[in-house]
């Protein structure tokens, strides 16, 4: 799932522009949280952005059943984002934990 700052609108935008360049429909999750109450109690908000206005720090969790973050990726810098192949390797290492046989 994804969160945002952006509401309902901007993220349809959003979406719109990357069925038109990717050709991808995002099938994921996407929830709003405009007032950043939930990006806040992360720790994630960047007041000091020089955008128009502040957004937040692009993060990646993976979260395990008992919804404790097993892994996490924090960038300062918007445009840097985590490989998906890190993300696969830290869903796999906390798949192989959570399995009864792992």
């Amino acid at each position: 799932m994804a969160v945002s700052v952006d509401d309902r609108e901007k993220q349809q935008l959003m979406i719109d522009r990357v069925i038109q360049e990717d050709g991808i429909v995002p099938d994921f999750t996407m929830l709003t949280d405009v007032d950043h109450q939930v990006i806040d109690r992360y720790g994630l908000f960047n007041p000091d952005e020089p955008r128009s206005r502040p957004v937040p720090h692009p993060t990646t969790f993976v979260i395990d059943k008992q919804g404790i973050v097993q892994w996490k990726f924090v960038e300062v810098n918007y445009r840097v984002r985590p490989e998906n192949q890190d993300i696969l390797e830290a869903l796999m290492e906390l798949q192989a934990t959570e399995s009864p046989s792992g």
